[in-house]
């Protein structure tokens, strides 16, 4: 997810997700990445950026790019796991066979 002002890109050689406003790190979603999965395990947005929607778009861009890599989703950060709640048409990133397990 690019805008003129944000970004959100995979950082692999740290194993997470960075959001970026104007190049400066905003946040981040941690991940562990498995055989054929990503385990979303922190999420955090910068205290000078929160309440800007920051984590939202960090987290619909890490989504996007597991989506596009065809890989699954676990869940185990809360902020990621409540916000495929809210947001249907990523539940099926999550394995059906996990759903239940995250409330979803």
């Amino acid at each position: 997810m690019t805008d003129d002002r944000t970004t959100v890109q995979d950082v692999a050689e740290r194993s997470r997700f960075e959001i970026r406003v104007d190049g400066t790190r905003a946040g981040l979603a941690a991940y562990a990445a498995e055989d054929g999965a990503i385990r979303f395990t922190h999420t955090e947005i910068d205290d000078a950026y929160e309440g800007k929607g920051l984590g939202g778009t960090l987290v619909r861009g890490a989504l996007d790019a597991v989506r596009a890599r065809q890989l699954a989703v676990l869940p185990e950060c809360p902020f990621v796991r409540r916000w495929i709640a809210r947001h249907p048409d990523y539940v099926d990133l999550v394995p059906e066979a996990e759903r239940a397990r995250f409330g979803l």
